[in-house]
């Protein structure tokens, strides 16, 4: 068993710093159009910032390998650009008002516009991406966005329905893990690893994903709107279910089921409160049992990489579960 250390954040930061810096730089400048609606809309989300930890793993992925070619930086604006079209895709869809603690780029410029700038993020990804000259790449860019939008589509059939935990798991793998997975395999793939270091690389991705995406869901319940950037419980106020409230849902009195369907039914507090609704999980130790699962996640993510050499970028790769898992927005 590896006794590596699991590094800092200021070690990772400073492991990446430059490379963080230069992906910056691509999405900026392959982020650039003719017509100018375009470059500002994309400026307006490149400024929005975020945490840009599927651009990060994808380094790290790659740095695990010996990789330090220039493709890591272009795949790493190309995951980059393919998040944040889905962003403002799922701002329109969700008809978001505020997105990282400022407009959405859809209350500025309309539902119309940002629509077909998402579209033009997606459509210049791949164009970056075709530059590699790598058919995996192009598999895997393929397939991740065909699951990202069935699994978008899938949520919209589901929205005021109640589901079950299997449910749930193939939802939040095919809308955030399956990018975090694909993130991992690129970094294989410029590589030309192994199938088997692709699949664990790939399990990593997965695992953290699954993990992020519970947090997210426990976030949206259980943060302070100032801290989150948006306003709390989106979730339940657009009918979702998430873990914790599936959770509570088997578990509650019939009074606890019916006031969570009268939410998720109505898409809004107007009959049952929030903190009711917040009452509920924790009587039945459902936000825990949320938080419990993340972490199971987060603890395989490490585990599925032990067989990786022993390097910064593995010890980089074993912080990263820690920082998902504790983060508070």
């Amino acid at each position: 068993m590896s006794t590596l250390s699991i590094a800092t954040a200021k070690e990772v930061f400073d492991l990446l710093r430059d490379d963080l810096a230069a992906i910056e730089r691509e999405f900026a400048e392959q982020s650039a159009s003719p017509v100018s609606v375009i470059t500002e809309i994309a400026e307006y989300l490149i400024a929005g910032g975020g945490k840009r930890i599927r651009p990060l793993l994808l380094l790290l992925s790659a740095k695990s390998l010996g990789c330090e070619s220039e493709s890591r930086i272009k795949l790493g604006a190309v995951v980059e650009m393919l998040h944040t079209a889905t962003l403002v895709h799922d701002d329109i869809i969700d008809e978001a008002d505020t997105r990282r603690g400022r407009p959405s780029s859809n209350t500025t410029w309309g539902n119309s516009k940002c629509v077909l700038a998402g579209d033009w993020l997606y459509m210049q990804a791949f164009h970056t991406a075709l530059e590699e000259r790598n058919f995996r790449v192009l598999d895997l860019l393929i397939s991740l966005t065909q699951q990202m939008v069935e699994g978008e589509l899938l949520q919209m059939q589901k929205l005021g329905h109640l589901i079950n935990e299997e449910e749930y798991f193939d939802l939040i793998y095919r809308k955030t893990a399956c990018l975090f997975k694909v993130s991992m395999q690129l970094g294989a793939a410029i590589t030309h690893a192994s199938d088997q270091v692709d699949g664990q690389l790939g399990e990593y991705g997965r695992n953290l994903g699954l993990a992020f995406q519970i947090i997210d869901d426990v976030l949206d319940l259980t943060a302070s709107e100032e801290v989150l950037g948006k306003p709390v419980a989106s979730d339940l106020r657009e009918g979702k279910a998430t873990l914790a409230v599936i959770h509570a849902l088997e578990r509650g009195t019939g009074a606890d089921r019916e006031a969570i369907r009268k939410v998720l039914a109505d898409r809004s507090f107007a009959n049952v409160s929030h903190t009711q609704i917040l009452e509920i999980l924790n009587r039945h130790g459902s936000i825990d049992y949320a938080m419990d699962t993340a972490c199971a996640y987060a603890e395989a993510a490490r585990l599925s990489i032990a067989d990786l050499p022993d390097t910064e970028a593995k010890r980089a790769l074993l912080w990263v579960p820690g920082f998902v898992t504790s983060r508070d927005r």
